[in-house]
């Protein structure tokens, strides 16, 4: 495997045509050894910017740099990057071996060398002994792992993901997200990650990028965006959120007291002034207790109700507005109609900047 490389932008434009503007004066930096996942909706931007780092894009303005080297007018042999795509891109009339092998034949490496190269990356992904196969032959989840194997044995010093898991179904989907985070881990190479799946890029991230309407709309590891959003769009979109009329009262230069309705709590004030805010709050950052409880901080009526196995959603109507709460089913349960009570934790509540 070759040395991992940081990826850099350098206010970086893209623009299709006179009055459509792909990605906005973007600027970050994707630390070498590190897996960094660009999320965000369809149409944010994410996909044109990985595709910069790729060289199938080029930049309008500003500079893509990959290990220091500016590689911005470079083709895409020459940046030392692989791609596994959406589809995985798999040619069809080609066994296992040929398809992992494609890129080193074409670069005419000795066949001998490359078959073993080749052997070596399908063994690096758990497909050792696959080689006569054919893609049609293979379940959605080892074409993956081929596509990846095909990127990997090209020695990259960054490898690029393009939505690879959106074509599985659920539960193979969280295993082959574990089997990649496993294995950018132990080659230590530099991963770009795009997906749209808020739980996907959380659990395997070391950086999440939230982009939105072709800007950043911030970037930090997925405990700070999930933790501290910096606006009512990441607070919504990575992960659910209640977002609360409250008002804040600053009590001292880091901490305010929040009220929302009947309710108060103490946190973090953001730098924000007295006045009206906005509060985020998680779902399972909500209790749901008796209605006579001492240690409810909000009253309300439980609207809908439904049990989902390990844990049962809630929609309670309360003073503040709907609140959605996400409950242990071990807590009890509640049925629609019933008077209940809501305890906020601080754990999963936050203020949000310019609400």
């Amino acid at each position: 495997m070759s040395r991992a490389a940081e990826v850099r932008f350098e206010r970086v434009w893209k623009r299709f045509g006179a009055n459509s503007v792909a990605v906005r004066d973007v600027s970050f930096t994707v630390p070498a050894g590190t897996l960094c996942t660009l999320l965000g909706p369809s149409g944010c931007g994410k996909t044109t910017t990985l595709r910069m780092i790729a060289g199938l894009e080029y930049p309008s303005e500003g500079r893509v740099l990959i290990g220091g080297r500016d590689v911005s007018a470079l083709p895409p042999a020459e940046r030392d990057v692989s791609m596994v795509f959406q589809s995985y891109a798999l040619f069809p009339h080609m066994t296992v071996l040929e398809n992992v092998c494609y890129g080193l034949t074409v670069s005419r490496r000795p066949r001998r060398e490359a078959e073993a190269a080749g052997r070596a990356a399908l063994d690096s992904v758990g497909l050792a002994g696959f080689d006569a196969r054919l893609p049609s032959e293979l379940s959605g989840g080892q074409q993956q792992r081929v596509a990846v194997a095909r990127a990997l044995v090209l020695e990259p010093s960054v490898l690029l993901f393009d939505e690879p898991l959106s074509n599985l179904d659920a539960r193979l989907r969280r295993r082959m997200r574990e089997e990649i985070r496993e294995l950018q881990q132990r080659l230590g190479v530099t991963v770009v990650y795009v997906t749209h799946d808020q739980a996907e890029a959380l659990a395997i991230s070391d950086k999440i990028i939230v982009m939105n309407q072709a800007v950043i709309a911030q970037e930090g590891t997925p405990r700070d965006l999930y933790e501290n959003p910096a606006s009512a769009f990441v607070a919504g979109f990575v992960g659910e959120a209640n977002r609360l009329p409250a008002t804040l009262r600053r009590l001292d230069g880091q901490e305010g007291e929040v009220r929302v309705a009947e309710a108060r709590l103490v946190l973090a004030h953001r730098g924000l002034p007295d006045g009206p805010a906005e509060l985020a709050l998680r779902p399972e950052a909500i209790a749901v207790l008796p209605a006579a409880d001492p240690a409810a901080m909000l009253s309300g009526r439980v609207s809908k109700a439904a049990y989902l196995g390990g844990v049962v959603e809630y929609t309670v109507d309360t003073g503040a507005g709907e609140v959605f709460v996400v409950s242990p089913a071990s807590a009890g349960a509640h049925a629609p109609g019933e008077p209940v009570g809501l305890r906020f934790g601080t754990h999963g509540a936050a203020l949000l900047p310019g609400a």
